[in-house]
């Protein structure tokens, strides 16, 4: 994520000990700990060396239904306290984040594999984000509708009721607590059923702001694919909002099509960097090496895993690349020297070399990466080396679907009309990032791509305010802006006749 949604955060320290991970491991619901009624625990794994991480409780259906009806309680008293108020606790959760920045990154560096400076701007990104929705109350406003002296004609913003918050593995505290905001600011209450490999600093989350809130109005339930369709299909939750893949966006449209509940969704991507002939090899390499997320491993929505050279510069970048990537090499995600962590599953693991494999059978040039790292100490991990292919064709399967790991795609392109046909024939559209000098063809690509989120001459940056969102199957929808806010939010028109009833 970008510096400009941080605040300074000082570094974590080397040693790291899964002390940090949260001593409670079961459902947080009405403001207690509960065991699951029906269902077992799950034992988590380590992405880098294998190892238990212990069990977590997973939640069944009648959980689910517990904690609606507990966020469905609270809700009545969450929804009339003054929004000055709900901003004024929501920054001070902002504070508690904050002051609680180094163990929270360290817990999903250990739980989720993911480097841990990296978590730390996602700590820092997640305060910001409380403060930014805080601040934003007051912003929850209507409109009067002019029809003459004898009414009065105006529509007011109530919030919608309970919140389903379904969210990934890649940020997990980032997108518990930052996702949290908007719908606690606008007045809802909110369960949040964390990614089942990487629950654990949504669980320390609910540990640290216990009290914090009133009892119900923030929910945790860890657990599977049922407990995330039985929230999503649940008539008591009023909204359900998800980060995840394509196929599990659809699969929540479809359980929430019985209640007609309205759905928030950031998916999957498959997005293009589009470099033009006069763009300088040297910032268009760092861009698609930036862009790629190489340090989470590519597990993110919005990487550029597709990268579209034109042929005047392609050799130059392509050089420059291979070289830029060295820089990222996988290893111990706790350790603040890393620059790559883990994948975060055997299973996610066998699918990236499953991609690898075709690519290579398919014909093209595997210009680095493409194994396993060497050394034995990371032998019992998910790790994998940054992977970069060229003379990638339409055809080949990399160049039309999300592999969610640290594999590029690189095309050369002459015929701007056949690269623009090969960039939108995917079933994605989130982002798109265009290098060029001429800013006539800047804004000329930038409205024939179809994508919800373009930078120019920039590339993987995220600026809190501005809209994302994605456009065809990437998602519904737009976070971290205004939008987001008021999506949380229903409209409500009244009416007011003013004539004086007629004397009898």
């Amino acid at each position: 994520m970008d510096q400009d949604m941080r605040d300074p955060i000082a570094p974590a320290t080397a040693s790291a000990s899964p002390d940090v991970l949260p001593r409670n491991r079961n459902l947080y619901i009405n403001g207690s700990w509960r065991e699951a009624a029906e269902t077992g625990g799950l034992e988590l794994t380590s992405p880098a060396t294998g190892a238990s991480l212990g069990f977590v409780a997973q939640a069944g259906s009648s959980d689910v239904d517990a904690a609606v009806r507990a966020a469905g309680a609270a809700y009545r008293g969450w929804r009339n306290v003054a929004p000055a108020e709900r901003a004024k606790i929501l920054r001070r959760i902002a504070q508690i984040v904050r002051d609680n920045a180094r163990e929270l990154a360290l817990i999903d560096a250990i739980d989720g594999g993911n480097p841990v400076h990296e978590m730390l701007g996602d700590v820092a990104n997640a305060a910001s984000q409380l403060d930014f929705f805080a601040g934003l109350v007051t912003e929850m406003k209507g409109q009067s509708v002019p029809l003459g002296r004898e009414s009065v004609n105006f529509s007011v913003r109530e919030p919608r009721g309970v919140i389903g918050r379904i969210i990934p593995f890649n940020h997990p505290f980032m997108f518990c607590a930052a996702k949290s905001a908007a719908p606690l600011a606008a007045g809802n209450t909110v369960i949040v059923k964390p990614p089942d490999q990487a629950p654990l600093s949504s669980l320390r989350f609910a540990e640290l702001i216990d009290g914090v809130l009133p009892p119900g109005v923030f929910n945790v339930l860890p657990g599977g694919r049922e407990a995330g369709a039985a929230l999503a299909a649940h008539p008591g939750v009023a909204m359900i909002s998800l980060i995840g893949s394509v196929q599990a966006g659809r699969a929540v449209m479809k359980a929430g099509a019985d209640t007609i509940k309205p759905v928030l969704l950031e998916l999957g991507g498959k997005n293009a960097l589009i470099a033009l002939a006069d763009a300088d090899p040297n910032e268009v390499a760092a861009a698609v090496v930036a862009g790629m997320n190489f340090i989470w491993c590519g597990q993110s929505c919005g990487s550029t895993s597709r990268a579209f050279i034109h042929e005047a510069i392609h050799d130059a970048v392509v050089a420059r690349i291979a070289e830029r990537v060295k820089q990222f090499r996988p290893g111990d995600p706790t350790d603040p020297a890393t620059t790559m962590g883990a994948i975060i599953s055997r299973a996610q693991l066998d699918k990236v070399m499953g991609f690898i494999a075709d690519t290579k059978a398919e014909g093209a040039n595997l210009l680095c990466g493409g194994g396993r790292p060497l050394d034995p100490a990371l032998a019992n991990g998910n790790f994998v080396e940054p992977t970069v292919f060229t003379e990638v064709t339409p055809a080949m399967r990399l160049a039309r679907e999300e592999v969610f790991g640290p594999v590029l795609a690189v095309f050369r392109w002459s015929d701007e009309a056949s690269m623009l046909e090969t960039v939108n024939s995917v079933e994605y559209g989130l982002t798109c990032s265009i290098w060029t000098n001429d800013v006539r063809n800047a804004h000329r690509l930038a409205g024939e791509v179809e994508a919800g989120f373009v930078w120019i001459n920039e590339v993987s940056r995220h600026f809190l305010g501005t809209p994302f969102g994605g456009y065809k199957q990437s998602g519904l929808g737009r976070e971290e802006c205004l939008e987001e806010l008021l999506s949380y939010t229903q409209e409500k028109h009244i009416h007011v006749n003013l004539k004086r009833p007629a004397r009898s």
